[in-house]
Formats: C-alpha cells, sequence, structure tokens
C-alpha cells in the first residue's frame, strides 16, 4: 500500500523526487501510522499510558537504519551509529527504572500520566482519552519522526561530500551523550538512596535532606539531562545542514517541536517538585533550567 497516496497533497509536492525516496517516505509514514494506533490501542486496553515512552529510545534507530537500507553513504551510517547510540543508552536508562517488562503492555508507567488522569480538565475516559490519541500517541510520536528527518535529508542528497559541518554534529552530539549520560546517572543513584532512606554518609547528603537532587550536575542546571537531550537533536539536525547545504530546511521543525515539548514538561515536574519541597523555589530562582550561566550569581 501507499500511503503518501492516501494524502494527495503531499504527493503533489514530493512528485518531483526520486522514487526511491518517495519510497522511504511512504515507509516512514507506514511505521508512524502503525505505531500510533498500537500506542492509542495498547494504551486504552490496559490504562498504561506509558506505551509511547517505551518505544521512544527504539523508533529514531529504526527510522535510521531502514533509511540506510535505502540510502547507503557514509553520512547516514555515521547518523544512524550516532542515534543507536543515543537510543541505547536511553533504552538501558529506562530498563533500569522499571519501563520495561517481560509483557511489553506493562512495565512503570510516567507518574505524571497519573496526576493529568485525575486533572479536572482531562478527568473522564472520554476525554483523557482524545488526550492519549491526540497528544501521547499521535503528537508524541510525530515529534519523534520529526526530529529523526535530518538523516532523511542526507538521504535526499546523497552525493553531498562529509565535511567540517558533519565533524562538528558528531562531536557535539558524542558531548551531549556522555553528560546525558553522567546526568541520569547522577539522578539514579540519588533516587536509589532516597529509597533506600538509610543513615549515615551519602555522596548526596544535602540533596537527600532537601528531597531533590541539587549536586553533581543539578548544580548548574535543574535539567541536565532534559538540556542534554535536546542539544543531542539539535546537533543532529547540522547533519542535515551538512547535506544540504542550507542553515534553514524543513527538519528545523522536528528539534523546534522537541523543545517545546521539553518546556511544557519540564513546567509540570517542576510544579510537582514545588508542591512536595518548599525549598524547591529557592533553587529554581538560584539555578537555571536548561541553559547554564557563564558566570554564576554568588
Amino acid at each position: 500500500m501507499n500511503i503518501l497516496s492516501v494524502f494527495p497533497n503531499i504527493l503533489n509536492s514530493l512528485s518531483g523526487f526520486d522514487p526511491g525516496f518517495l519510497s522511504l517516505v511512504n515507509l516512514w509514514i507506514t511505521i508512524l501510522i502503525i505505531v500510533v494506533l498500537t500506542c492509542f490501542i495498547v494504551s486504552e486496553i490496559t490504562r498504561n499510558y506509558s506505551q509511547v515512552d517505551k518505544l521512544w529510545s527504539l523508533l529514531p534507530p529504526a527510522y535510521a537504519w531502514v533509511t540506510v537500507g535505502s540510502f547507503h553513504t557514509a553520512r547516514t551510517v555515521i547518523m544512524a551509529v550516532l542515534v543507536t547510540l543515543w537510543g541505547l543508552r536511553l533504552t538501558y536508562n529506562f530498563h533500569r527504572k522499571g519501563g520495561y517488562n517481560i509483557i511489553p503492555w506493562k512495565g512503570e508507567e510516567d507518574y505524571r500520566w497519573s496526576i493529568l488522569r485525575k486533572s479536572s480538565a482531562l478527568k473522564g475516559r472520554l476525554r483523557f482519552g482524545a488526550f492519549n490519541l491526540l497528544f501521547i500517541s499521535l503528537y508524541q510520536n510525530v515529534v519523534i519522526l520529526l526530529f529523526t528527518t535530518p538523516i532523511l535529508m542526507a538521504a535526499l542528497h546523497p552525493e553531498s561530500p562529509l565535511g567540517a559541518t558533519d565533524i562538528l554534529a558528531a562531536a557535539l552530539m558524542i558531548t551531549f551523550l556522555i553528560t546525558e549520560t553522567v546526568a541520569d546517572n547522577q539522578q539514579y543513584r540519588f533516587q536509589t538512596m532516597k529509597r533506600s532512606a538509610s543513615g549515615g554518609e551519602h555522596e548526596y547528603r544535602d540533596s537527600l535532606n532537601k528531597g531533590f537532587l541539587t549536586e553533581g550536575l543539578w548544580k548548574y542546571l535543574r535539567h541536565p539531562n532534559f538540556a542534554s537531550e535536546q542539544a543531542i537533536w539539535i546537533s543532529f539536525y547540522f547533519f542535515g545542514v551538512a547535506a544540504s547545504g542550507k542553515w534553514i530546511n524543513f527538519t528545523l521543525l522536528g528539534p523546534v517541536l522537541l523543545v517545546l515539548l521539553f518546556i511544557g514538561s519540564s513546567i509540570m515536574t517542576e510544579n510537582i517538585s514545588s508542591s512536595k519541597y518548599p525549598e524547591y523555589s529557592t533553587y529554581q530562582k538560584e539555578v537555571p533550567k536548561f541553559i547554564p550561566r557563564i558566570f554564576r550569581r554568588k
């Protein structure tokens, strides 16, 4: 089935492209539709709304490698390898927090979905079901597809040679993969210590007293893991810049929407933290959210 035939306007706009590229786009959209419907149906049946969360780290490598299968170039392979490293790291972090289960649709649900289900605006099966379809299952999957599209840009320009911009993009991605790994490890150790509630000296004694992490990378940013995640995909965008020769191109929509998603997510997370921990409002005033200060205030 040619999915693009269902969307004649899209088909007309792509009519001038290589048939192999059109076939690849058709495959991407097919994957998207299957995943959206699967996530929605499974989450509605099981009432576990973290189905997209389970696939977040798996879909970009899938999109990347099917692209390599159609357009095998040095750039697409490098991009796919980097996306796979990102996916392996995030999958492991999600696994150790209990996100996966031997039964695929089970596993820990993100606590924020439970809070949203109880909100007056979304209370009720019908209203939350609509939210699940339009935001959780559809919008988030569209964002995942869009921030991976720089590899489509690389496929669209297979003749474009590797250059300095590619090296910069790869170096930045690796750097932010490292900082995100450090941040997640610090948070995991802190949460483990917090749950154990044991006495004695601790690596994060001050944070444990406050109830939230303020040490390590959290000393410089309130969300160093979120900041690194956004930076990874902004860096990935520059591969598309290198391939196309255009600093502004259609793949920019992906990282922009991802940043907006993290802004909204962090606002909700911080509202919850502020309601639980009296000192969190002071922490918000003293430490920036995503971008570190070059000169820290005393």
